[in-house]
């Protein structure tokens, strides 16, 4: 038996330019942070040649081609697996349209335990390039490159997307003191809506391939990108909140459906109780609010978000990993 570990993700600025129709042309950049809420993927021998695969339903089926989930199905195409596995998985977070980058952290946990199961190591690099591949090209999913390698890479990081679609993952330095002071700077939010990220996705995508206003607000996000990590790297924690709040004004100007009346409402009553800045987690219009403020201004958002749940997130240093093998 097999169990591997992978971190969801939470974005702070430059997401929409890990696109394939913008950073081929412009290039891309994210900052990011895996955090501690994970996805768990077990794989152990089956005592027949078929494959059982449980997730939110529960297939048994004679051969890889009769897998109906897709990334499972792929997964094992690609690895060069047939009968006799067995696979689960459960998550710490609803597994679909949070904005945590949920399908991203099962592929590379899927992936990674596969990997272990045929006795083979698999560095964060090549699981995330894989995962990249069983999403994008296999599946046909129009979404971009980060969440994969957040999930397997870990930690906090600035993350390049060149041209060249190859993918550049730089840790970002800086004090311990300072990591603490962002951890207790940012509040989260579930908001209690669900969305279909790759409809979202789709629709900024078309309108990145002739909008030049959208094409400058992404060039001005990815801008923020190295702004964000130069700040940090340099301890210059204060502007944090102003430039997430910069990169959230200029995302909902890529595409009407990340954000709503009730997103807006939500987020201008926070920033009246006290959220230098903020912004939905994701690709929009549902999933997790993330606020920065002050600590002492903590409470006051929290009475005037009182009809959305408060959920306590930790940075996680580590990419995925396999925590058992029996």
């Amino acid at each position: 038996m097999i169990i591997s570990r992978t971190p969801l993700r939470m974005s702070f600025v430059g997401g929409g330019s890990d696109l394939p129709v913008f950073y081929r042309r412009f290039g891309g950049a994210v900052v990011s942070t895996a955090i501690n809420k994970f996805v768990y993927i077990t794989v152990n021998p089956k005592f027949d040649n078929r494959i059982r695969v449980s997730y939110s339903r529960t297939e048994e089926a004679k051969s890889v081609d009769r897998i109906r989930h897709p990334l499972v199905r792929e997964a094992l195409r690609l690895l060069g697996m047939g009968g006799g596995i067995e696979i689960t998985s459960v998550a710490d977070i609803p597994a679909k349209g949070t904005g945590l980058g949920s399908s991203s952290s099962f592929t590379v946990g899927l992936l990674n335990a596969l990997h272990a199961f045929a006795q083979r190591h698999a560095s964060a690099e090549q699981l995330a390039r894989e995962s990249c591949e069983i999403e994008i090209d296999r599946c046909g999913e129009p979404i971009g490159r980060q969440d994969q390698y957040a999930a397997a890479y870990g930690g906090l990081n600035y993350i390049r997307f060149n041209p060249d679609d190859t993918v550049v993952v730089e840790p970002i330095i800086c004090r311990r003191d300072t990591l603490q002071s962002l951890q207790e700077g940012i509040l989260v939010f579930y908001t209690g809506l669900t969305r279909s990220a790759s409809a979202i996705l789709k629709n900024q995508g078309m309108g990145l391939k002739t909008g030049r206003s959208k094409q400058g607000a992404l060039r001005r996000m990815v801008e923020l990108a190295g702004e964000l990590k130069a700040r940090l790297q340099a301890n210059d924690l204060p502007a944090f909140g102003e430039i997430i709040h910069e990169n959230w004004e200029l995302k909902r100007r890529l595409s009407q459906g990340i954000s709503s009346p009730a997103i807006d409402g939500w987020y201008q009553r926070a920033r009246k109780a006290g959220a230098v800045g903020g912004k939905l987690l994701g690709a929009g219009s549902g999933g997790f609010l993330m606020f920065y403020a002050k600590p002492e201004r903590h409470e006051a958002i929290r009475r005037a978000l009182s009809d959305l749940r408060p959920v306590d997130f930790r940075f996680e240093p580590q990419g995925s990993r396999i925590i058992f093998v029996h």
